[in-house]
């Protein structure tokens, strides 16, 4: 609060009369001694409350709009770049509120007719003005309810402004709060004063101002007999009017209504439909769940700018004008509130990691079904496990016949391999995605559902049938989780095992055949055998294990038989024999799993073998490969292998003539028999006495990869599968399904279609990054129940939610406006930063927000898209079964109608003009009356200047 006095004492009222004592301010005695000077204006309470509103008043008109930043002043963010300053005052122990709306863009003129900002302040639009005061009881209606206070109020406002020559018009709020009914009065700075006045007729509107026509004679009666010098029968009336239509709210009757009218169009923006289909049927995550429609319905704004009517007869005219006549559309969508409620993957991941904290309550799954597990009672009352139906449905469903592994590479986003889980396609990930909807996901429906099916992948086992959504041949891909990895290998084994039994039946009685081919004319590989050409420089080993592939040398070499072949390696031949070296077909290494390979690690770490072997396994594969390079280099020694299989361990002479260079053509090969023998000597650690890998070659016999013990037992390692499935503890299965159901569920929404977004593309790029990162300690497998990690999920679930909602307002705006992309990329882009901010700067819930109405205007060829939106009403209709207004767009009729009536006057020859010479010379609207409402409700402000 302000005050103009400088006399140092405090001034309080008397409780029994309106009389005031002054009490002596013991802090400045002084001060009084000094000064006795007696104020006579200040002499009443009244006139002192004018002047703390003039001091407040000359203080805001000194500091200036910059300045009035600095202090303070708050940007009001509905209304654009408006802002206001508050300041508090009393009088007769009553508290008034003033407030200062002020921009800081003096080049925009908000009080025009013509220009209609949707961010101006509601009485910025009803009077014209721009800048003003407000003054306003400081009340739970923040009105003034007495007509006698609210005149002296309003007097006490108006001396105070005159007598700082401040041109801001000031109102009271009056009357009830629900009429936003107002009084005002401005200074012009000349001769007139304007007043203003609003108030809202509500539903007792005649039927006479129901109709343009109607209005127009409301207005032109407030000026009829006016005793300004006007001429009253050749007055030509401005008007600006603006239309507001909304869409019928986007339910299934809608949807259907819109997508039969846009089959009729060709152009069908739902693809097929039917009876009933909800508006996300074609999106990616409609298998899961059907997500409410974020745009609830759609608002057009039709606005005509400034039109000179003179007489009624053109109002009624204007009445029967089609919206398309309008000279600017605009439009805005009413999206859904961040705070509702809604159902999604998000809300079902919060769920999991619910699971996952409970999943430490028991070492086994079983545990969580049993009736003898002590918590079981309370388990079973609070969580619900579905009925056996509903679980044999989704075990169907994941091993239904016929369902084939497709490409792991292409499914999933391209960044999706940063979270370690299982592609979306495998049969792990749509095990989880299903937990997610069975029994609310809760830790006993996913132990029930875990247990069955496990119990289905042992049965495919038993019964020799192909796993489905899992491919039985390739690599095992180390980056997915450890589930997914044995499930693959399952998979492999079952199709391993199905063919060594059918290769076991098929050989019975069979005869290997053998094909003869001499050196000059065997070639490196075919196409059938994908090995590599003549051109390519063959040096390596061939993982593979033909039956109708093994060649033979020539007549020049040994009498021995030559097996498993494929093809010369270039430029090298056999030390002893003088023949050209083949390189042989070898066996796969054997799979391993991430846990095989751990154990490998550890088996390498606690023999410390010099060799870098790891026990058996590395044994066995070099024992394979040298029984399959014996078998096609039957004169081959030892020193032959390793300059095959290790090169580097074969130490070459410095003369580049004598040694064993790779190379491509027929010269080379024959420069390289002319220096025979290669100079060269095996490496020290290869030459050593007790060499192992040499015991291994003399004990090695010649045998074909064909012919060979597969390195991969099928049986053995499909039962260690199974076996870990079956003992899985709880938490390491939580952990896993977390990982995956988090990666398949954001694979899964970002497979819809939204158009050319580019913020959202960017947030689902983040998204996988960011999963990562949260998701990385459930690899170490050392969680608790009380870890802070579990923490972090669930913030990260709250990062998910915002994206999942950030898409699903981009899909369902794509799928309206794919006839109108750019409205759709505008209107998403206002959204976006407009949601953004509200989002805060960690993963905690976002803040509350306020309402979205951004509005994106329209051209004209896109004018008949959003025509088509509007659907025409159907006769049961309650609203449609009477019209009141016209401008019908489609057979509907406006929800808010908003007209501005103004008249104009020239101000010359006035000495009172003087104090503002711009305004002397120019017109001044006289009469101005906005009306905005419906046929049943309507609200009228009317601003008058007169002459006093």
């Amino acid at each position: 609060m302000a005050s103009s006095s400088n006399t140092g004492k405090k001034i309080q009222a008397d409780s029994t009369d309106d009389d005031y004592t002054e009490v002596e301010d013991e802090g400045e005695e002084d001060e009084e001694d000094l000064e006795h000077f007696d104020d006579f204006t200040l002499a009443s309470s009244w006139e002192r409350f004018i002047s703390e509103i003039e001091a407040v008043c000359r203080l805001w008109m000194s500091d200036g709009p910059k300045n009035l930043l600095v202090k303070g002043a708050v940007l009001l963010d509905d209304y654009g770049n408006l802002y206001k300053m508050t300041s508090e005052t009393k009088y007769a122990m009553k508290s008034y509120s003033m407030e200062y709306y002020f921009e800081t863009n003096s080049a925009v003129d908000a009080g025009k007719p013509a220009n209609w900002n949707f961010d101006l302040h509601d009485l910025q639009l009803c009077f014209g003005v721009k800048e003003f005061l407000v003054i306003a009881p400081q009340s739970a209606s923040g009105v003034v309810l007495d007509a006698p206070e609210a005149s002296k109020l309003l007097s006490a406002v108006a001396i105070a402004l005159s007598n700082c020559s401040s041109l801001w018009p000031a109102f009271v709020p009056v009357h009830d709060p629900s009429r936003k009914a107002y009084i005002g009065i401005q200074s012009m700075g000349t001769v007139f004063t304007r007043r203003f006045e609003a108030d809202r007729i509500g539903s007792q509107v005649p039927i006479k101002l129901m109709h343009l026509e109607g209005l127009y004679e409301l207005f032109v009666s407030k000026f009829a007999y006016s005793t300004l010098d006007l001429s009253v029968h050749n007055f030509k009336v401005r008007i600006a009017m603006k239309l507001t239509f909304r869409t019928l709210p986007f339910d299934e009757d809608y949807m259907k209504d819109f997508d039969a009218k846009m089959t009729k169009s060709r152009e069908n923006l739902s693809g097929e439909t039917s009876n009933g289909t909800q508006w996300d049927d074609d999106c990616s995550w409609s298998e899961w769940y059907s997500a409410e429609d974020p745009v609830k319905d759609f608002e057009l704004t039709a606005t005509w700018s400034e039109k000179m009517v003179e007489s009624s007869m053109e109002m009624a005219e204007l009445e029967n004008a089609s919206p398309h006549e309008a000279e600017k559309w605009s439009i805005s969508s009413r999206l859904e509130s961040s705070k509702e409620s809604r159902i999604g993957f998000a809300s079902q991941l919060h769920l999991l990691v619910d699971a996952l904290q409970m999943s430490f309550e028991a070492q086994f799954i079983e545990d969580f079904v049993s009736a003898e597990n002590p918590g079981s009672d309370n388990l079973r009352s609070s969580l619900v496990i579905p009925s056996p139906t509903v679980r044999d449905r989704v075990l169907k469903e994941l091993f239904i016949e016929g369902v084939k592994f497709s490409d792991f590479s292409d499914g999933g986003y391209k960044t999706s391999r940063a979270v370690k889980g299982a592609p979306l396609e495998s049969l792990f990930a749509q095990f989880c995605l299903h937990s997610l909807w069975f029994g609310n996901c809760n830790i006993r429906a996913i132990s029930v559902l875990w247990i069955e099916f496990v119990r289905e992948v042992r049965w495919c086992w038993e019964e020799s049938q192909p796993l489905p959504r899992m491919p039985p041949n390739g690599s095992i891909d180390l980056s997915t989780c450890l589930i997914n990895q044995k499930l693959h290998m399952i998979a492999i084994c079952l199709e391993r095992k199905c063919q060594l039994t059918e290769d076991f039946q098929d050989c019975i009685g069979s005869v290997d055949h053998i094909d003869s081919m001499s050196e000059e004319e065997s070639v490196v590989g075919d196409d059938l055998l994908n090995t590599q050409t003549p051109s390519e420089n063959f040096s390596g080993k061939v993982d593979r294990n033909p039956e109708d592939a093994d060649v033979s040398d020539d007549t020049k070499s040994s009498d021995f038989t030559r097996r498993g072949s494929a093809g010369i390696v270039d430029s090298m031949m056999l030390l002893k024999s003088h023949q050209s070296m083949h390189a042989p077909y070898t066996q796969e290494p054997p799979l391993m799993t991430e846990d095989m390979h751990e154990e490998r690690m550890q088996a390498v770490e606690a023999f410390g073998d010099s060799f870098n072997f790891s026990a058996q396994l590395e044994k066995d594969i070099l024992t394979s490969d040298m029984s399959a390079f014996k078998a096609a280099n039957p004169d081959a020694i030892f020193e032959d292998f390793i300059r095959w299989h290790s090169p580097g361990d074969w130490e070459a002479d410095d003369d580049p003539e004598s040694s064993g260079s790779a190379s491509s053509n027929a010269l080379d090969i024959n420069k390289s028999k002319d220096s025979w023998p290669p100079r060269g000597r095996l490496s020290k650690r290869m030459s050593d006495h007790g060499n192992l890998w040499r015991n291994i070659w003399n004990s090695s016999p010649a045998l074909p990869a064909s012919e060979q013990k597969p390195l991969l037992d099928p049986n053995r390692e499909g039962e260690k599968v199974l076996h870990y499935l079956e003992t899985l503890q709880p938490h390491q299965l939580l952990e896993q399904m977390v990982s995956t159901a988090f990666r398949a569920a954001a694979d899964t929404i970002s497979q819809t279609s939204y158009g050319e977004l580019n913020q959202m593309e960017t947030k689902i790029q983040q998204l996988y990054p960011t999963m990562a990162s949260a998701l990385r300690p459930l690899q170490v497998n050392r969680l608790s129940a009380d870890s802070e990690t579990i923490e972090d999920i669930r913030r990260l679930c709250v990062v998910f939610e915002r994206v999942e909602k950030l898409l699903t307002v981009a899909a369902s705006l794509h799928r309206k406006l794919i006839r109108a992309p750019r409205l759709s990329r505008e209107i998403f882009s206002d959204y976006y930063n407009f949601y953004i901010p509200t989002m805060g700067t960690d993963l905690t819930d976002e803040v509350v927000e306020k309402e979205f109405d951004k509005k994106q205007e329209v051209r004209d060829n896109e004018r008949e898209v959003l025509s088509n939106m509007f659907v025409p009403p159907t006769a049961n209709q309650s609203w449609r079964k009477v019209l009141s207004m016209g401008n019908l767009l489609n057979g509907h009729e406006p929800i808010l109608r908003e007209i501005i009536f103004s008249l104009h006057d020239k101000v010359s020859g006035n000495h009172y003009a003087a104090r503002c010479g711009s305004v002397s010379q120019q017109d001044i609207e006289t009469y101005r009356m906005y009306i905005c409402g419906t046929s049943n409700d309507l609200r009228v402000a009317l601003s008058v200047a007169s002459c006093d």
